[in-house]
């Protein structure tokens, strides 16, 4: 259990020292943000904040992790689904700063590599010999989908980097969500590991190193958040919101909990149904439901500021968790039996 609490904290402090060195990199190399024309127009004073930040919270994640994991196939399976989607968020980042502008990998290239993020999870939680069914609270049955299980996981990765993704663009904003979601899952894997439980539904073999990548994570995005706050030193850029999309798909895949991602995850849920919905109204009937989509930027229309758009963010994320894990602790901690 201690070293849980320990590869949090050595993460955060590694961001922490590391941040100065890592944003004058970032300066030096005219690793800048490029902001859309089309955006709010006092997000211009952004253009050319560091981006890319994301890599500074894989680099604190792995530096933590490592020495400190069992190398259980779960645990590398959330590192590696992190690392992987955060190096298409890099692709993502390198292209629109080798061509100066906002728009970087096209989506049908993210969706493809994505896809093949998720095969490598279903051939893993093949190997864990994970069953192809969703446990649904509330009704207590299992939802056998057989071949369609892994059309499931894809849905939960692109949503969940793509979700985050969304999220992304204030202050603080994903960085924040996205640690409150980390710690929800990390905590559910603790309290597996305190239970001393094997699942009825599958086989894993160490939760505690889950919650070690978890809290790896965790501290990371604390750390980086030091420099991310308002006004932003630096930003994560596709690069860390990706890779904290795809640990947060992977932490609910791996626990085999895929349902409660509505609410573990709900805030970037609602933050891309923001965006379907603007899509869609402006498509078929000419008008727009919000402002301006993603909804976060609609409350800066009206005239919110940064930071207590990040703060409700952060208070609802925290509720949605709260929830998730109730939910958790009510109707799937049960289906654990001791070992």
């Amino acid at each position: 259990m201690a070293r849980v609490l320990v590869a949090a904290l050595v993460a955060m402090i590694i961001a922490i020292l590391g941040g100065p060195t890592f944003i004058r990199f970032l300066r030096k190399h005219e690793f800048g943000q490029q902001i859309r024309e089309e955006g709010l127009q006092h997000h211009a004073a952004k253009q050319g904040t560091p981006t890319a930040g994301g890599l500074l919270i894989l680099a604190a994640a792995t530096i933590a992790f490592l020495p400190l994991s069992d190398y259980t196939l779960p645990a590398l399976t959330i590192f590696g689904t992190a690392l992987a989607c955060g190096g298409i968020g890099f692709l993502d980042d390198y292209i629109k700063l080798r061509h100066q502008r906002s728009l970087g990998l096209r989506g049908r290239w993210k969706m493809l590599l994505l896809l093949g993020v998720t095969v490598a999870v279903g051939f893993a939680a093949h190997h864990q010999q994970l069953r192809h069914d969703v446990f649904i609270p509330l009704v207590d049955k299992w939802l056998p989908l057989g071949p369609f299980w892994y059309v499931l996981l894809f849905l939960i990765i692109a949503g969940s980097v793509n979700g985050v993704n969304l999220t992304d663009g204030i202050d603080g904003l994903a960085a924040g969500t996205g640690t409150i979601a980390l710690a929800t899952f990390t905590a559910m894997a603790v309290t597996i590991f305190i239970r001393s439980a094997t699942p009825t539904h599958g086989r894993i073999e160490n939760r505690l190193d889950l919650a070690f990548i978890g809290a790896a994570l965790i501290g990371a995005c604390v750390g980086f958040l030091w420099f991310n706050a308002f006004p932003a030193e630096v930003f994560m850029g596709d690069t860390g919101a990706m890779a904290i999309g795809g640990a947060i798909a992977a932490m609910a895949i791996m626990l085999k909990v895929e349902l409660l991602l509505l609410f573990v995850g709900g805030i970037f849920a609602l933050v891309a149904l923001s965006v379907i919905l603007q899509v869609l109204s402006f498509k078929y009937w000419g008008r727009r439901i919000f402002l301006i989509a993603p909804i976060q930027h609609h409350f800066e229309m009206k005239a919110w500021s940064e930071t207590k758009i990040m703060v409700r963010f952060w208070i609802v994320t925290a509720i949605l968790c709260a929830v998730g894990f109730a939910l958790f602790y009510k109707y799937y901690l049960p289906q654990f039996r001791p070992q």
